[in-house]
């Protein structure tokens, strides 16, 4: 069988990982013919040991260093769109986005290396059965407009990315139904996805979090009514290639304003409002990996983090001013001009939402460049539609 489903896995330390979601996709039946690896990784890094390891587990795939990547582009002919994946960040699985879409892959999946799938839970298969769900399921909303994905566990915890602002909510559920999922969310146990501001609250000076989280910790699964927001963490992360031209990683880190940390999250926001606009879904909730994050400095982590916290609080408004789409590209490029237009004369570094805007359109275009047949609206053809 051809290998339908791009893996994608950033990593620079715990590569090894792979071996047991491969381990756990045959113990539970998953062909991994379907499966092809591609390990986003940098030059300082063993590549060879990753090959070896691909090589003893069976399984197709690709390994892509700074040196590899930037081959990769020549050889696409879209050298001029190298700048979309930044230096030394986690938003290089922009990277495996790109390999995605230039591929014949059907649906893409997101594995941090510092995760671990749960041996009694059918990862790979879950994630499937979710992207092709269809009946009722839990609907969340509240009054901020938000959504903590946290929501069912016993704590006062608050996941990586949800605004200050929008805390305290008060939460409704119901039963909806839901027939088009694109994007699959898995949870995490042990460590959860905190920012540093909340690991320090939490009393944890090593990044991580005093607090642990089990599978008991979590009810059913649900998505975010439309018109709500959530944060995607992309450690454990299904989706179909549709949502690709709205999923950019975002220029994190490697940037003049030091921004960094945010990657997933405002890619979370902008796919959640396309979807919304598209009538279409996020599920969340299982399968479960286990998260066991390295112990490093929180203030690290919160140097990071300063400089796109105040932005974070406002990007969701931005996204949320467009009303209508044609579909994932043209709702990615109404968010992208948003940011360009946006007054931000009173936030800290807002300078960076049109620096994001204008990466945001550059995606698109790189996108149109690998696929013949296009992927966009252009802004013309949309304008003459419009009139």
């Amino acid at each position: 069988m051809t290998a339908d489903i791009c893996v994608i896995v950033p990593t620079i330390r715990e590569h090894e990982c792979v071996r047991e979601y491969v381990a756990n996709a045959r113990r539970h039946g998953f062909d991994t013919d379907r499966l092809h690896f591609v390990l986003v990784t940098e030059d300082f890094c063993d590549t060879g040991s990753m090959e070896s390891m691909l090589e003893e587990i069976d399984v197709s795939g690709d390994i892509f260093d700074g040196s590899a990547r930037e081959a990769w582009f020549a050889e696409q002919g879209i050298e001029e769109y190298s700048h979309l994946i930044p230096e030394a960040s986690h938003a290089q699985t922009s990277f495996g986005l790109l390999y995605l879409w230039a591929g014949e892959f059907e649906y893409g999946v997101f594995i941090d290396d510092d995760t671990l799938p749960h041996e009694d839970s059918d990862f790979f298969g879950t994630h499937m059965d979710n992207l092709h769900y269809q009946g009722s399921i839990e609907s969340v909303e509240s009054d901020e407009q938000w959504v903590n994905v946290l929501h069912k566990t016993d704590t006062d915890l608050y996941p990586r990315g949800y605004p200050y602002s929008a805390m305290d909510e008060t939460v409704r559920t119901e039963t909806t139904t839901v027939s088009e999922v694109v994007a699959s969310q898995g949870l995490w146990t042990n460590v959860p996805d905190l920012d540093a501001v909340r690991i320090l609250m939490d009393g944890d000076l090593d990044g991580q979090a005093q607090t642990r989280l089990d599978a008991d910790d979590y009810g059913e699964d649900f998505v975010a009514a439309p018109g709500q927001y959530l944060t995607v963490c992309s450690m454990n992360l299904a989706f179909r290639r549709e949502i690709v031209p709205a999923f950019y990683q975002l220029p994190m880190d490697d940037n003049p304003w030091d921004v960094g940390r945010f990657d997933d999250i405002w890619s979370g926001v902008f796919l959640k409002r396309a979807a919304d606009l598209l009538g279409k879904q996020i599920y969340n909730g299982a399968p479960l990996c286990e998260h066991n994050k390295a112990p490093r400095s929180t203030f690290g982590d919160l140097a990071n983090e300063v400089a796109g916290l105040e932005l974070n609080e406002h990007v969701w408004e931005l996204a949320d001013r467009v009303p209508e789409a044609a579909g994932f590209a043209d709702a990615f490029e109404r968010m992208a001009d948003e940011l360009l237009a946006a007054d931000v004369s009173d936030y800290e570094n807002g300078e960076f939402f049109a620096y994001v805007g204008e990466h945001m359109h550059d995606w698109l275009d790189c996108l149109a460049a690998i696929d013949a047949d296009g992927v966009r609206t252009t802004r013309s053809a949309r304008s003459a539609a419009d009139d």
